[in-house]
């Protein structure tokens, strides 16, 4: 996978991360709302709003819309599908990361370990556990 692709992926997970980006981004889904109403509905300051939607419009999930003075925030047109195909890039599954050639280290020295232990003569395996007795 890309580096694009993979900083795409964080940001849109950074973005829903907090619970209250969570709960904006479900108010959203009921239609347009400026910061003052959302402040309201989810009881934290403007300020912090303000600070939140512009993660989430980074993010490519919220869009603004100024009307007069006000700016109304809406969910991006296809916010649900960007979430859904961010989720499909990162469980794409890779072929060739699934077959024989990809184990981890602990596996490969396990299997090395035991081929060693095998090969060697019985007796060379046991001089560790004899004990020196004297006479």
């Amino acid at each position: 996978m890309s580096k694009k692709k993979e900083s795409e992926i964080a940001r849109v997970f950074r973005a829903l991360a907090v619970e209250k980006r969570v709960e904006i981004v479900r108010l959203l889904t009921g239609g347009k709302l400026c910061v003052g109403a959302l402040s309201n509905l989810t009881g934290i300051s403007p300020g912090a709003v303000s600070q939140h939607l512009r993660i989430l419009k980074d993010a490519g999930l919220v869009e603004p819309d100024r009307r007069g003075f006000f700016i109304h925030y809406g969910l991006e047109p296809g916010a649900g599908d960007r979430c859904r195909a961010v989720l499909d890039l990162l469980f794409q599954t890779k072929p060739e990361a699934r077959k024989g050639g990809a184990r981890c280290a602990m596996e490969k020295q396990n299997a090395e370990d035991r081929m060693n232990i095998k090969g060697k003569p019985r007796n060379a395996r046991r001089s560790k556990l004899k004990t020196v007795t004297a006479t």
